[in-house]
């Protein structure tokens, strides 16, 4: 019954009843289970067809709040949000994923300690945790699995560190599949098939298919920055292999590049400020990333149909360099049919998507079936 009431329209008792086929017992019964919870909260009174008007209940996703922790390559960025994944405070800072889990993971608890005081929400309030990582996890476990950019991570017990420190459960995933879920639950919801894909420092996808995301069987679907691009055998990638599309069209090669031809670049940031600046040796580096990743993403079309591409990760910030060069050789190396209706479009939530997504999957968890019931139990 409070996965009806979720949408957060207000539903009087015979609303329900009449929904659910349940009893008007059963009814009174439940909802007043879920007053007591705080999950739903009394939402005014409905129109009256003679007599008293009937009371209305709805979703109150201020009940509780959930941690959003989306970690980079070199970045952090935290989101305390209510159950409906609004926003209610946020801090994002330069931190190296390099440095390891016993630092990277003191700073994340000291500043989730800092927000949490900062919101005035008790530390009870706070029911779940959702964490993004820039490497491969398996997520039954939410341990990373030899992460090729994350020295010292492999099998760091993430969930156990966090709940221990902060008293609610965790969840742990790719920061791909988290930037895809906050992408699609919060600006595509009614898209049941897309790709988002994050070009940064690394480059990777995450799966929507049939409007659930798809991880595969160890966790580690959609690993694009590690294909090999064709003709490209001569570029070695950190992972060890050669011709990897990180290797070649990611923010590292980009600077490479770059600063080759003198220019002072040190960051994926800055590439794009060479861009925004009218740099033509930048912009054209740029789409022809979008090119390299065009090629593969092509395959992708064919194999997974979308219908939609989303581009996010800092090298999406380069304006439309980047989406036409993937448009070029999207539309012209697939079939007809698979990118008759496809869009490929640049992210709307931007550096949001990772603790929007961290959000959605961390409320996901805590306002499922099972999880309300045992709640109010």
């Amino acid at each position: 019954m409070f996965q009806l009431l979720r949408d957060g329209t207000p539903r009087t008792r015979a609303d329900l009843a009449q929904t659910t086929g349940q009893a008007r017992s059963t009814i009174a019964a439940r909802v007043d289970l879920l007053l007591a919870s705080g999950l739903v909260a009394p939402a005014g009174e409905a129109v009256s067809t003679g007599g008293r008007p009937p009371a209305t209940f709805a979703f109150n996703p201020g009940a509780r709040v959930v941690l959003a922790v989306d970690l980079g390559a070199t970045h952090a960025r935290l989101a305390l949000t209510d159950l409906a994944s609004n926003v209610l405070v946020e801090h994002s800072e330069d931190l190296d994923i390099a440095d390891g889990p016993d630092r990277v993971l003191t700073r994340v608890i000291e500043l989730a300690d800092e927000m949490i005081t900062s919101s005035g929400r008790p530390r009870t309030d706070l029911v779940s945790i959702g964490v993004g990582l820039p490497g491969p996890v398996e997520h039954t476990s939410g341990r990373p699995i030899s992460p090729p950019i994350m020295p010292g991570w492999d099998d760091a017990d993430v969930p156990g560190v966090l709940r221990r420190a902060l008293g609610a459960p965790v969840l742990v995933d790719n920061d791909v599949n988290i930037m895809a879920l906050g992408e699609h639950a919060t600006t595509w919801p009614d898209v049941d098939h897309l790709l988002l894909v994050k070009v940064a420092t690394g480059i990777g996808a995450g799966i929507i298919s049939d409007g659930s995301i798809r991880r595969g069987a160890q966790g580690a679907a959609g690993d694009l920055g590690h294909v090999a691009v064709p003709g490209r055998q001569d570029v070695l990638c950190r992972c060890g292999n050669t011709g990897c599309l990180e290797a070649v069209a990611g923010g590292g090669a980009l600077v490479a590049r770059l600063r080759d031809t003198g220019r002072d670049v040190r960051t994926t940031a800055d590439v794009v400020a060479l861009v925004r600046a009218g740099d033509t040796t930048a912009s054209s580096e740029v789409r022809q990333a979008g090119r390299e990743l065009g090629a593969v993403l092509a395959t992708c079309v064919s194999m997974l149909n979308p219908s939609m591409i989303v581009v996010g990760g800092a090298l999406a910030e380069a304006g439309e360099h980047l989406i036409a060069g993937i448009r070029e050789v999207v539309y012209q190396r697939s079939l007809p049919l698979a990118t008759q209706h496809l869009r490929i479009v640049t992210s709307r939530t931007r550096t949001r998507a990772g603790v929007l997504g961290a959000s959605v999957m961390a409320t996901d968890a805590v306002l499922s079936a099972v999880a309300v019931e045992a709640l109010v139990q």
